[in-house]
């Protein structure tokens, strides 16, 4: 009886039995995905390879989370390069203070192998800093003891400015012996519109631990004055590796008597060179908050070129003489950066320089390329441009080339000319920066080893920059260095 009742409504009632069957179907099918969801959630919740808290997981672009979540070969022993910058200052730092509360750095399920005696066991192994886990929601149940931030978590997260500088600014040994290693400091310092210095501490040779190859190896102090009325001087020493101190904890080296030193943030540098005619110079060296760079290190079997830039912009007080001139300072304009690796016919493009509001960085390595010809090279490092302002790098965008053009007379080197401007347009995503430097001076030095001869260019000249960053118009000119390498004329 009551299903013939319910099959004359449907013939009698035809538009209305349609919007009611229509109504239950639709909540039957939310139901059904709610349902799903809920047990998807529910099961990705108890996965060891997804547990976490906050609100946001941070992963390297391009990887696959369900193949990360499955074992899956693209999500096999990836890594965030940079975590470390990226934790105190790309995110975790004050230019997202209002938006980020707090940032949490996770190691989860990582292959490691533990040995006792002759017995090897393979574990999974995770790590995290306490303090910022529980932050984020996801502390660890303690069943017994406490659970809490150490000493290296705290390095981790907030470094003080001495153990920053050192970190970023520590010396390194080379994997193995090199005749073309070579690790230098070096510093650039701007006393007016037509003064300025180079300031190079270097390493180099078959550098090993102490006792080990101690006469293959050595360093050299080099500076470099462009002087007021245009000339330039330059003062140079080689020390023997007895009298050579390096870390490869700390920023800190000492060639013979010249040194440098760096405490709570502040470089310390000391240099002598030349006897009674040569050059003295003792200064400070301060670099601006958060205008730094982190450490870069590209690797192609042999061949290892590491670069950082402790001090995009800084302040250096202090005295400088040249024989029985002297000339202090306070608060000039000055920049320190640091690189390490294998130089064997190796050049590259790099500038950086100070506007009103950003400081601009860019550079590239062009490396030996094993199946050219002799002096040959190829490119194995993409070129990058950071932008950066107060509260850090603001983007790190991409560029292919430099657009050179023009000609100028050059100091140093008769064989060889300086361009007289050059263009070049970086892009990332929605992003594009376009900069174009005018040179008002450029300095020579020719390199000549093994069929390899290059010119050496150190420029100074005017720049602009024009584009959209990050859905902004950003627009500025100032001053800055810039070096490249050139083919005789």
């Amino acid at each position: 009886m009551i299903t013939t009742l319910a099959f004359r409504h449907l013939l009698v009632r035809k538009v209305r039995s349609v919007v009611l069957l229509l109504g239950f179907a639709l909540g039957v099918g939310v139901m059904i995905v709610l349902l799903s969801v809920g047990q998807a959630m529910l099961e990705q919740s108890r996965d060891v390879s997804l547990v976490g808290g906050g609100e946001v997981t941070l992963l390297p672009q391009g990887i696959d989370v369900e193949a990360m979540r499955t074992g899956g070969l693209s999500g096999m022993f990836f890594g965030i390069d940079r975590a470390r910058f990226l934790t105190r200052q790309s995110l975790g730092g004050p230019r997202h203070a209002q938006v980020v509360r707090s940032v949490s750095p996770l190691i989860e399920g990582k292959l490691l192998y533990l040995r006792r005696g002759n017995r090897v066991v393979t574990v999974r192994a995770g790590g995290e800093v306490p303090s910022r886990a529980t932050a984020v929601g996801s502390p660890l149940e303690v069943l017994s003891g406490r659970w809490q931030d150490s000493r290296a978590d705290s390095v981790y997260i907030a470094p003080t400015p001495e153990q920053l500088y050192h970190e970023l600014d520590r010396f390194h040994l080379p994997k193995q012996r090199d005749s073309t290693w070579a690790e230098w400091h070096y510093f650039n310092l701007v006393l007016s519109r037509n003064e300025w210095w180079y300031i190079t501490y270097l390493l180099g040779g078959e550098v090993g631990r102490a006792g080990e190859a101690a006469d293959r190896w050595g360093g050299q102090l080099l500076l470099t004055h462009r002087r007021p009325d245009g000339k330039y001087e330059r003062f140079s020493t080689q020390y023997p590796s007895a009298v050579i101190e390096f870390d490869t904890t700390r920023a800190d080296l000492q060639l013979g008597e010249s040194t440098v030193r760096q405490r709570n943030g502040v470089y310390r540098l000391e240099a002598r060179t030349g006897g009674a005619t040569g050059v003295r110079l003792e200064l400070s060296f301060r670099p601006a908050p958060n205008r730094y760079f982190p450490p870069v290190e590209l690797r192609d079997d042999e061949f290892v070129s590491g670069y950082v830039v402790p001090g995009l912009t800084a302040a250096a007080t202090g005295s400088i003489c040249v024989g029985n001139r002297c000339r202090s300072f306070s608060d000039a304009s000055a920049y320190h950066d640091h690189n390490w690796g294998v130089w064997r016919n190796v050049t590259w493009e790099w500038g950086s320089a100070r506007g009103n509001r950003f400081a601009l960085l860019y550079g590239g390595v062009y490396g030996p390329d094993p199946g050219a010809q002799p002096g040959a090279s190829a490119v194995r490092s993409p070129f990058f441009l950071a932008l950066v302002d107060s509260l850090g790098v603001r983007q790190v965008l991409r560029f292919s080339r430099i657009g050179y053009s023009g000609s100028r007379a050059i100091a140093g080197g008769q064989d060889f000319r300086a361009p007289e401007r050059f263009d070049l347009l970086a892009t990332r995503d929605a992003d594009s920066v376009r900069i174009h430097v005018q040179v008002v001076d450029a300095l020579a030095t020719e390199m000549n080893t093994r069929g390899f001869r290059r010119g050496f260019l150190q420029m100074r000249g005017r720049f602009t920059v024009a584009g959209k960053v990050l859905g902004e118009t950003v627009a500025d000119s100032g001053m800055g260095f810039f070096e490249t390498y050139v083919s005789p004329q």
